[in-house]
């Protein structure tokens, strides 16, 4: 099986031609792919099959095996590589995802926004355990925790302790979040199927929607993460969130399926 290995701000993706390797199960091989000990090493792996002219249907599995809706991240790594490998031409494509389409453009400065489409919130500042949230769905689910010093945070425990909350019965993304002004504010992630990582697309989306409901942000903002700093828009005409910020490509290979 050839790979690309990407990153988008730490968050690494293993990147799969699907046209070009028939017959692999690729969830099958998923968790020992993602293993940074033993296979490759990612947060997860991603494949990508031509539909036609610039539509793909995207396929993410995380680094425990399990299948996701969404990532962000990954979809700016999937705009580069599409690109790289001259899969289709042009700087915008469409990805056919699990949690419906999605549209990245690659900008003339090398980054790529990404409509992320609209969000769908749901409970406002509800407590679970000693945290108080905010739900909201980028196509897979999130709860944004405003804290006030996101670096005291144990996310290694509080995290999927949340993750894991009753009230999630298919779990849930985690987000743990400081406003430093209503443009700026310091994320922390636990992600679902994968734990901790340096940065996460839905879950800057979701933090930015949950900042403007919650009255502690504006419209536009960047979000700080472990692994640099995403521009996020939650769009008041048209309802989308909009998400922009860089992909870089890593190595490419080969690995036995």
């Amino acid at each position: 099986m050839r790979f690309v290995k990407y990153h988008g701000l730490g968050n690494d993706f293993i990147f799969v031609n699907a046209d070009a390797e028939p017959g692999i199960a690729f969830q099958g091989i998923a968790r020992a792919a993602c293993d940074r000990h033993f296979g490759i090493g990612a947060d997860g792996l991603v494949t990508l099959r031509h539909l036609d002219g610039n539509r793909f249907e995207m396929r993410i599995y995380n680094s425990d095996g399990t299948e996701t809706e969404m990532c962000g991240n990954a979809t700016r790594c999937a705009a580069a590589f599409i690109v790289a490998e001259r899969l289709a031409p042009g700087p915008a494509f469409e990805l056919s995802t699990r949690a419906g389409l999605i549209r990245p453009v690659m900008l003339s400065d090398g980054r790529i926004r990404v409509d992320m489409g609209e969000p769908r919130p749901g409970d406002v500042e509800i407590t679970l355990n000693r945290f108080t949230g905010t739900d909201v769905s980028m196509g897979n689910p999130h709860f944004v925790v405003f804290v006030p010093d996101v670096a005291a945070i144990r996310l290694e425990t509080d995290g999927p302790e949340l993750e894991h909350h009753p009230h999630f019965p298919n779990k849930s993304n985690i987000e743990f979040v400081q406003v430093l002004n209503r443009n700026l504010v310091r994320m922390r992630v636990w992600e679902r199927g994968c734990g901790v990582t340096l940065a996460c697309g839905t879950g800057s989306s979701a933090t930015c929607v949950a900042g403007v409901l919650t009255g502690r942000t504006d419209r536009n903002i960047t979000v700080r993460l472990d692994g640099g700093e995403l521009d996020i828009e939650w769009n008041e005409n048209d309802n989308h969130v909009y998400m922009t910020g860089p992909a870089t490509r890593v190595f490419t290979g080969s690995y036995p399926a």
